[in-house]
């Protein structure tokens, strides 16, 4: 969220910033300076209220004690009209600040300088690229098609027991799931992220911490009756484990990892683009967060870059890395970096995570500070986050990519993982 400082000492500049997002930020803003405006008013009033009642609560001690009984007494009913007055200034104060904070809660962050302009994914700017996209036999096929040939995932079976984009992973396909997320969370752990397993469930006080909420509530599975939210990402609950609290300086930076299941209800997704693994409702994915210091963040962003590129190295998989436009970027992001894998048998480039600074913007929510070593002042940290890595589509071309007439390979880095080096036909 952003800070009402931010918008009171740079409002033109707000406005002009959001315009890359394709945001109009002009009339809501002017809402919000408004409702600051009345919000200082009416704390100013009740500041100079409470003044005067504490001047007339000290004069009617001095009063009584020069036995001005009836002049004390006088006083004492002054304050019972002031207390009034006070109690309904505040309860104003209280009805202005929740007006303020509905107006911030519908600005989207602020995007760096470098975000590209641009509309869609078609504007997005390719920052470098790696691996080797194969060449394939003619008669190759889609990972569905694997899936079915090899007995590794059974989409049919999925859309019995739940429903489409709930499929079910079995025999080697399931172990291939269980070591790609081992192998994430070991790679993570080796570069100092410390490793969590957390609740797959949220209140809506973390859903709004991070940014999901109100902004994407359509898109999560809601259990209505205890009022929580099924997670979209383990962004959600390792981010939301710092709010409320103040670190030191010295702390940072907070490096955490964690594998989770995700869900999304992706409402309206529909078609070929979403066949398969492509867009699923339920999905594995390892994630990693940081909680760093304003002035790291953006050489911790090209480390967390290189960390997940690392990642797709090892897995010898052919990927390009691109800079979201301001018309493709989340609610919350001042940055983000997308790296897409290759699908040689769809012949088409598949997106497997986002790496993004927030910048301030979760930390406003959340109450996340740390405590300057100099000043000893609570400031707002910034916080980072990636997919290291999303499973479904990177599974999706190791499958594709690797297959033979006979058989599918399985990369080396995995070998210790999966016990095994091939997928052969009908294994079960």
């Amino acid at each position: 969220m952003l800070t009402i400082n931010q918008i009171r000492d740079n409002s033109e500049k707000v406005i002009e910033r959001l315009k890359i997002k394709n945001f109009d930020a002009a009339k809501i803003i002017e809402k919000i300076l408004k409702a600051d405006q009345d919000r200082r008013r009416l704390q100013g009033e009740a500041d100079s209220k409470q003044n005067e009642m504490n001047t007339i609560s000290k004069e009617i001690g001095m009063l009584f004690r020069q036995g001005k009984t009836g002049e004390a007494n006088n006083a004492k009913e002054k304050t019972g009209i002031i207390k009034e007055e006070i109690k309904q200034l505040n309860q104003k104060l209280s009805d202005s600040i929740l007006a303020l904070d509905e107006l911030l809660v519908q600005l989207p962050n602020l995007p760096h300088e470098t975000v590209p302009t641009g509309r869609s994914s078609e504007d997005n700017e390719e920052i470098r690229s790696g691996g080797r996209i194969p060449e394939l036999d003619k008669g190759a096929l889609a990972h569905w098609d694997l899936a079915a040939k090899y007995n590794l995932i059974d989409f049919e079976l999925g859309n019995k027991i739940t429903g489409s984009g709930f499929p079910v992973y079995r025999g080697d396909g399931a172990k291939l799931q269980r070591a790609l997320i081992n192998f994430f969370l070991d790679e993570n752990r080796s570069a100092g992220y410390e490793e969590f397993l957390p609740p797959l469930m949220v209140n809506e006080d973390s859903g709004f911490g991070t940014g999901q909420l109100p902004d994407k509530e359509g898109q999560m599975y809601h259990v209505t009756i205890d009022n929580f939210y099924l997670i979209p990402t383990a962004e959600v609950p390792v981010t939301n484990i710092y709010r409320d609290v103040i670190v030191d300086e010295d702390e940072l930076p907070i490096k955490n990892t964690a594998y989770t299941p995700c869900f999304r209800r992706e409402a309206g997704s529909y078609g070929k683009d979403v066949r398969g693994l492509n867009r699923l409702h339920q999905f594995d994915k390892v994630e990693i967060v940081q909680v760093q210091h304003p002035d790291l963040s953006y050489n911790t962003l090209e480390e967390m870059v290189s960390h997940v590129e690392g990642l797709l190295k090892k897995l010898e998989l052919p990927y390009r890395i691109v800079k979201l436009c301001g018309g493709d970027m989340s609610f919350t992001s001042a940055l983000t970096y997308d790296f897409e894998v290759y699908s040689a048998a769809q012949k088409k480039w598949l997106e497997v995570s986002s790496v993004s600074n927030f910048e301030s913007f979760q930390s406003s929510r959340l109450k996340l500070r740390y405590r300057d070593k100099n000043t000893k002042k609570p400031l707002l940290a910034h916080t980072l986050n990636g997919s290291a890595l999303a499973l479904p589509r990177v599974v999706a071309a190791l499958l594709e990519n690797n297959q033979t007439e006979e058989v599918i390979n399985i990369p080396k880095v995995l070998y210790p993982y999966t016990g095994f080096t091939t997928i052969v036909s009908g294994k079960k």
